[in-house]
């Protein structure tokens, strides 16, 4: 589904995304975990072409990102609050984002439905822009419209940040659903190693732009993640070893 090849990224000499190789295919929930200025939000900045690669390129369903267009038709996303439009009330731009994805009022009302629990009463008839909203109820309004449309590809940058626990639990279920039930390929950065190993079938560790980790998801990845955070890695893995000895 994505294929990344040879992805540079270089701001005054300081490259700050360098990726050999990343194949992420259809419908698997990829989360993407590092430090600040690990180079996550510049990869997902390249993939939805908002910035230019200094070197390399990303395919999204055969499609290079920054040589066409043709891949927003089934790619959406929620960066941050800048994806909004803080002047609208959130009913008007659901419809926006509708009729830009060929979505009646009447589709969008319907997909809205089911996110009632979600909204948690706090979204829709509250006759308020955008702009007046909490950041969480914000973020909530994004996340959602970046459902519209039946996207093959979301991208989500940090979406459990300045949700409650309720709205947490509510979206690791509803990333789950996509991936698992309707095939939809999610990706997902997130500081919150415990929600994206819950949420996420593979996690890659970036690094100073660089991928130092490519895990599969077991019971065993939060540890793993814990210890190479911590840098206690080796450590441990000294000590595994001279336990195996004895």
């Amino acid at each position: 589904m994505i294929t990344t090849q040879n992805l540079t990224k270089t701001y005054n000499s300081q490259t700050v995304l360098n990726i050999k190789n990343l194949e992420i295919p259809k419908g698997q929930s990829f989360g993407l975990v590092g430090n600040n200025g690990a180079g996550k939000t510049t990869f997902f900045s390249l993939l939805l072409d908002l910035i230019q690669p200094t070197t390399g390129h990303i395919i999204n369903n055969e499609v290079q990102v920054d040589q066409s267009e043709a891949w927003k038709p089934f790619t959406s996303a929620f960066i941050d609050e800048t994806f909004l439009i803080g002047y609208l009330t959130p009913e008007e731009y659901f419809y926006f984002i509708g009729e830009l994805r060929g979505q009646n009022k009447a589709d969008v009302n319907a997909l809205l439905a089911n996110f009632q629990d979600f909204f948690h009463g706090e979204i829709l008839g509250q006759k308020k822009y955008l702009r007046d909203l909490s950041k969480g109820n914000q973020k909530k309004a994004g996340i959602v419209a970046s459902f519209i449309g039946n996207p093959e590809v979301i991208i989500l940058d940090e979406p459990f940040a300045n949700l409650d626990p309720t709205t947490q639990i509510r979206l690791k279920d509803i990333i789950r659903d996509l991936a698992s039930k309707q095939g939809v390929t999610v990706l997902v950065s997130s500081h919150d190693l415990i929600h994206v190993t819950e949420v996420c079938e593979r996690i890659v560790v970036l690094n100073k732009g660089e991928i130092v980790k490519d895990i599969v998801t077991s019971a065993e990845t939060l540890k793993e993640l814990e210890l190479f955070f911590s840098g206690n890695e080796g450590t441990e893995s000294a000590f595994s070893e001279r336990n195996t000895s004895l």
